[in-house]
């Protein structure tokens, strides 16, 4: 069966949200063009980041109906996490909260896509 490896997030300006990005992820995009930005991950996921102005078929939808999700290894990486990113000007959608899988909070990018960022406890293990 095929693995997914790839999203693209639909967006009002690749540019800034290529900018964004890489400095959340403290590197470079692998592609940029005035519609399209592409990211190629340690993991081997990629993410793109393409005009909603462009995309064909066109969008029906934009920011906020799905998460991009980061599993960290400690509730106080999570923690550290929310700092400095909350420092660094990102709308916080979710303080540092415990649930019933583990620790774990939610950030918005520009496009208001949700960004989780979660410790899984062992409760919340498969």
């Amino acid at each position: 069966m095929q693995s997914p490896d790839f999203v693209i997030l639909y967006v009002d300006q690749p540019q800034a949200s290529g900018k964004f990005y890489q400095a959340l992820f403290n590197r470079e995009p692998v592609e940029s063009s005035p519609t399209f930005v592409l990211f190629v991950l340690d993991n081997g996921f990629k993410l793109g980041l393409w005009s909603r102005h462009t995309v064909q078929p066109a969008a029906a939808v934009s920011g906020g109906g799905g998460e991009i999700v980061f599993q960290l290894q400690t509730p106080g990486a999570v923690d550290a996490t929310h700092m400095d990113w909350a420092a660094r000007g990102l709308s916080i959608l979710q303080t540092p909260t415990d649930m019933d899988f583990g620790r774990t909070f939610v950030a918005l990018d520009p496009d208001k896509h949700r960004l989780r960022v979660y410790w899984l406890n062992d409760a919340g293990q498969p």
